[in-house]
């Protein structure tokens, strides 16, 4: 299914090493024609680290995208009842915010959009960027990996042998797993060799 005319959600999450590699694939879905509204927590808002400044991530969104973030659960509870998106992206998925939403746990902007797009019975796209993911998060990313209208750009290993229990998910796959997920598919493979696609 076309991504052309549709509405997505794009949530940023804290994983600042990894927007150099997302920014692209929201270009891609911005080109094909997809309305995105981009939705980021407080941390990617506030924070300044040696990959940028929150206000600059904030402006190059914004000026991709077209539209102003979503910075407040306020609002980003409309997302479900009043602008109802076809699919909502989280990428990256920090394996913090990746554990509170396994447990139902909605204390930022982009984990309400996630909620109030389940809400309507429509898909969340996960693309991990997480440390721990095959660690004491792994409970948390295979409830999720279990749970319906919920689907993952596949992940690998990026650094198996220094970060053993870090995964991170293949972004170039993004627009991929969302058009497979909008028509109720998990785009396989999901496990994938991370690494070898730097």
């Amino acid at each position: 299914m076309s991504v052309n005319g549709k509405r997505i959600g794009f949530g940023l999450t804290g994983s600042h090493c990894t927007y150099d590699e997302v920014f692209p694939e929201i270009e891609k879905l911005v080109h094909a024609g997809a309305e995105v509204l981009p939705v980021v927590t407080h941390t990617v808002k506030n924070t300044d680290t040696r990959f940028g400044k929150g206000e600059d991530w904030i402006e190059r969104i914004e000026d991709l995208t077209g539209n102003k973030v979503i910075d407040s659960i306020v609002k980003a509870e409309p997302l479900g009842p009043k602008i109802p998106l076809d699919c909502m992206v989280i990428a990256p998925l920090t394996g913090n915010s990746l554990s509170k939403f396994a447990n139902a746990m909605t204390d930022s902007p982009v984990l309400m959009a996630a909620k109030a797009t389940l809400r309507n019975r429509k898909p969340v796209v996960l693309g991990i960027s997480t440390n721990d993911a095959l660690g004491l998060n792994g409970v948390n990313l295979m409830r999720l990996m279990a749970t319906k209208n919920i689907y993952f750009i596949p992940y690998g290993q990026d650094d198996p042998i220094k970060k053993p229990n870090s995964l991170v998910a293949r972004m170039s796959l993004l627009q991929d797993t969302v058009e497979a997920a909008m028509k109720g598919e998990q785009l396989q493979p999901v496990l994938v060799e991370r690494y070898k696609d730097q």
